[in-house]
């Protein structure tokens, strides 16, 4: 899964015209916990989200955002990817290269959620496909208003723990940030 660069921009400008943002007041609120880097890997975010504890790799480049979760074939029911922006906006994603299905929530700067959808696997590039075409075909899956940070773990996750739109995730935002670029 990793943010859409062809039309993205074009459907940033029309979410922002149109955005709306939700809010309901969150129905819990769990301490912030630190970052913690993992040895010779990339940074692991631990999340508390709906009560529940995950360890979220950040993506917080464009190399690591573009990638995603994309050519994984599995991903661990306590862990996931945290994808950081400098600064809120509409946000739109899809599943590019993705084998699994996902969960995704979008969250505002400060961690509230925004939406949440869940993403199925989409066929992947035909021979005669290329990249332009093969993304344009792919279904996007939009913040609906201005979001910050966004959240990908397997499919069913977000459900099973009841992550709500209006919810808080808490996570260290400011170290999350302080890699962003």
């Amino acid at each position: 899964m990793a943010l859409r660069t062809t039309r993205g921009f074009a459907c940033a400008l029309l979410i922002t015209l149109a955005a709306a943002c939700d809010a309901e007041v969150p129905r819990r609120a769990v301490p912030t916990a630190p970052s913690v880097p993992v040895a010779a890997g990339p940074l692991s975010v631990p999340a508390h989200i709906a009560g529940a504890r995950f360890d979220l790799e950040l993506a917080a480049n464009p190399a690591t955002r573009q990638r995603g979760m994309g050519g994984r074939r599995s991903v661990d029911r306590s862990s996931g990817m945290l994808f950081a922006f400098l600064r809120e906006k509409p946000l739109a994603f899809l599943m590019r290269d993705c084998l699994i299905p996902l969960d995704i929530a979008f969250l505002d700067a400060s961690g509230r959620v925004v939406a949440l959808h869940t993403m199925p696997v989409e066929p992947p590039r035909r021979p005669e496909e290329t990249a332009f075409t093969y993304e344009e075909r792919l279904p996007l899956y939009e913040s609906g208003s201005a979001a910050q940070f966004v959240i990908e773990t397997a499919a069913g996750r977000l459900t099973e723990v009841g992550l709500r739109v209006g919810d808080v995730v808490e996570f260290d935002r400011a170290a999350a940030l302080s890699h962003t670029r």
